[in-house]
């Protein structure tokens, strides 16, 4: 036994492809989205520092490094069907927890399992680094859908996951780091040039009033 399979499993995240079953210009693996996420995450760390608040760095790079690894075992089930029931989104919970158990008991080195229990579990809790791994999730989100809107996808699942994400997103808005994303960050994406800049910036700030 040996990490030979938890490396594998690295390649396997640049062959899962995000938002699967939609028509896209850009495509975008599981592997670039954890790494983007991690990239996120570290900026809105030093928001956060920078606002006086104290992170636990080790926690924040884990959390968003690992947070997609466990679909390797499922994939990137589409939203929609992800969260089209309560018990549907606890079955496949359910299934992908037994999954990476059994992986850590059978591939990850006993003096190492409880690490990578940490460490593949599930990340978004209550800490600082939590949050912030929910918010940075949701921005790479974010600007994979308006990438698609901005060359003119037509297919409306953009637009939805657009708005699902800047809602998450402004739900945290007594964070620093959001804050300083709402008035530093987005105004700046809004003002590229492309042809529903429109019909965007008025659902932003339909978002941002509630």
């Amino acid at each position: 036994m040996g990490m030979h399979q938890y490396i594998q499993g690295l390649n396997n995240l640049e062959t899962l492809r995000r938002a699967p079953g939609f028509f896209k210009y850009a495509e975008h693996s599981v592997a670039a989205h954890s790494f983007k996420v991690a990239e996120i995450a570290q900026l809105l760390g030093d928001i956060e520092e920078h606002a006086g608040n104290t992170v636990n760095w080790q926690r924040l790079y884990e959390k968003a490094l690992n947070h997609d690894y466990t679909e390797r075992f499922i994939g990137d089930i589409k939203t929609p069907v992800k969260y089209a029931t309560p018990e549907l989104r606890e079955m496949l919970a359910d299934v992908e927890d037994k999954m990476t158990e059994n992986f850590i008991q059978d591939e990850i080195p006993e003096e190492y399992q409880a690490i990578y229990r940490r460490r593949l579990s599930e990340g978004k809790d209550d800490t600082l680094e939590g949050e912030l791994l929910s918010i940075s999730d949701k921005v790479d989100l974010l600007y994979e859908a308006f990438g698609e809107i901005e060359k003119g996808n037509p297919e409306r699942v953009f637009v939805n996951i657009y708005t699902e994400s800047l809602t998450v997103i402004a739900s945290f808005d007594q964070r620093p780091s959001v804050k300083y994303f709402m008035k530093e960050i987005l105004p700046d994406m809004l003002n590229e040039e492309f042809a529903d800049r429109d019909m965007l910036t008025k659902l932003t700030r339909a978002i941002m009033k509630h």
